[in-house]
């Protein structure tokens, strides 16, 4: 063992302990949940192991959030595999028809969602083919195998948090707290460069960002840890919706000209003081001050696409084995339901099927040696444990690396070397079963290719147009006392997000319009909320008339309004100075997006 600095994690074999200890309890939890399946003689002990694949997560909140999403799903999934079956049972055609129905309806959600709720609806539609469709010309038999799937995975959900108990596998709270506590110095280091007027850097901003909405979905794992677990992940949520609130209003400061300057650099500050406060309630288990959504931008025409195309692909491979022949077919077809749809849940589902295509002959070399020539026969269950370590350790700490080649490669590894060793009590060596399982994996993997070669997936420009256009036209329908000014920027924030991951980052002109539609809807929005204070009240139809101006984008009558406010401010830092300059940054914003500068001249 080598010790480092400070800085450096301990490690052996120049790979991090933690490393070694998450490989370690993956390999356990998969001893654990076969030996558990051989005892009570289940049906599917590899859906067992492969559940605990799935969950294989470095902290025990995250694998515990997962958990509970992959049986919410299966219980889903199980459901529509037998309603599906039920009413198609007499006709194996239809049953497919239905299943890439459903199929689409799945990757709908999935796209729609992010984390392990998109997890759980790409699980929801592949279940179906596991059940259904390998059950195709035995419908009576789809509700003993849901069962027998189901008890497997709850095998495989118990024996994965067993040992992350046991073993002691971290938490996640520490870890989000040290992430958002370097966020917060990252952002008031960013905000200090505003406030000293130095040039602006666009992509410390948009690193900062894509940072911080990658935290949204594992705020939710806190909740899972300890009693005051929901408490800390309102908190959390609330720490990541005032990061990116803190982070716009630094970008507001350098847009504030000297009328302006002072109010936005106190709007800052306050910023910065939510963030503060909410991160000392995530330490101490207490309620935030103020408890924040942190909404999904969903672009629902893009996520209505992929559906469509996910469909598509099944029925293309659906037709191929039909016309086949295949006797064996229908376990070809589920590999294709796997396959496409956990390649819904990455930028390039396609480049992951080339990856799935260069990796499965290894895994399948790999699990070649595992099976006969390690094993070789053997059918005592500690040998089969034994054997299992070097293949399962070694892909879990491929999937560890930073290195997103080899972290990839063990991502497909880990299941495939499970999927296609099949262990069972006692142990099978049978070649022939053994060639016909890889095969089919390398045939579904090929047919998914060609389909996604004939329907590509949504282009990575088109969903950056379809995001640009969404901006635009939702920019022109806000409207007053729709959402919390915070929570709709951090929802306009996770469109951003999604625009970078399309490759917005090298679209420049698409890129600085996105940013300026945000801009613009974010101050609109805060500006409505400081009006909201004169619902009730003598200056109410003032007010009235300032929302009318922000609902028109008339930055000459939101001027005339400021001034209005500004003369009935009884000293500088009154709600109504305040409203006055937040009137005058949205018209200064909404001249400089239309690049007209005639209104202020006029004022």
């Amino acid at each position: 063992m080598v010790a480092t600095t400070a800085e450096q994690p301990f490690t052996v074999a120049k790979i991090p302990v933690s490393s070694w200890s998450f490989a370690i309890r993956v390999w356990l939890a998969i001893v654990l949940a076969l030996f558990v399946s051989f005892w009570l003689q289940l049906e599917a002990p590899t859906t067992a192991a492969l559940t605990v694949v799935v969950l294989a997560e470095p902290t025990r909140g995250q694998a515990l959030d997962k958990a509970g999403f992959r049986l919410l799903a299966t219980v889903v999934g199980v459901t529509a595999s037998i309603a599906i079956t039920g009413l198609f049972r007499q006709a194996g055609e239809l049953i497919l028809a239905a299943f890439a129905v459903w199929f689409g309806i799945c990757i709908f959600a999935a796209t729609a969602l992010d984390g392990y709720r998109g997890y759980a609806a790409v699980l929801c539609g592949y279940t179906v083919g596991f059940i259904a469709i390998q059950q195709i010309d035995n419908p009576l038999h789809v509700f003993e195998s849901a069962m027998a799937r189901g008890a497997a995975i709850v095998v495989g959900i118990l024996s994965i948090a067993a040992v992350n108990a046991l073993v002691f596998a971290p938490d996640r709270q520490p870890q989000l707290v040290a992430q958002l506590a370097a966020l917060h110095r990252r952002v008031r280091e960013y905000a200090g460069v505003t406030l000293r007027g130095e040039p602006f850097n666009a992509t410390t901003f948009l690193t900062l960002l894509r940072e911080i909405i990658a935290l949204r979905p594992e705020v939710t794992s806190v909740a899972l840890e300890s009693s005051s677990g929901s408490l800390r992940s309102a908190a959390a949520r609330s720490a990541v919706v005032a990061l990116i609130a803190e982070l716009q209003a630094a970008r507001t400061k350098r847009d504030a000209e000297s009328e302006t300057s002072a109010w936005a650099a106190k709007e800052l500050l306050r910023r910065d003081d939510e963030v503060r406060q909410n991160l000392l309630a995530l330490r101490s288990g207490r309620s935030p001050p103020r408890t924040w959504r942190a909404p999904l931008y969903r672009s629902y025409a893009t996520s209505a696409e992929s559906g469509v195309r996910a469909a598509a692909w099944f029925a293309i491979a659906s037709a191929f084995f039909v016309s086949a022949g295949w006797p064996a077919a229908s376990v070809s077809l589920s590999f294709v339901a796997l396959f496409a749809a956990l390649g819904t849940t990455t930028p390039n589902p396609r480049a992951l099927t080339v990856l799935g295509l260069v990796g499965a002959p290894i895994a399948i070399v790999l699990t070649g040696m595992l099976e006969f020539i390690v094993l070789d026969g053997a059918d005592a269950f500690p040998l089969l444990a034994i054997a299992l370590a070097p293949f399962t350790i070694g892909a879990t700490l491929l999937l560890t690396s930073r290195n997103l080649l080899w972290s990839s490669l063990g991502r497909i590894f880990l299941p495939y070397i499970m999927l296609i060793l099949a262990p069972s009590n006692p142990q099978t060596y049978n070649p022939q079963a053994f060639l016909f399982t890889s095969l089919f994996i390398i045939v579904a993997l090929a047919l998914l290719l060609v389909a996604q070669t004939l329907i590509p997936p949504v282009s990575d420009e088109k969903r950056r147009m379809r995001l640009l256009a969404e901006a635009r036209n939702e920019l022109q329908r806000i409207r007053p006392n729709e959402e919390a000014a915070e929570e709709a920027t951090f929802r306009d924030a996770s469109r951003i997000e999604r625009f970078l991951a399309a490759g917005g980052a090298k679209d420049n002109r698409a890129l600085a319009e996105m940013l300026s539609c945000f801009d613009q809807s974010t101050t609109l929005r805060l500006c409505e909320a400081k009006l909201m204070q004169f619902a009730a009240g003598p200056l109410a139809s003032l007010a009235d008339e300032a929302r009318a101006a922000i609902v028109t984008r008339d930055a000459r009558s939101q001027r005339a309004v400021a001034t209005r406010f500004r003369e009935l401010a009884p000293q500088n830092d009154s709600i109504e100075a305040d409203v006055a300059a937040c009137l005058v940054l949205t018209s200064d914003i909404v001249d400089a997006s239309n690049g007209d500068h005639s209104s202020r001249k006029a004022a």
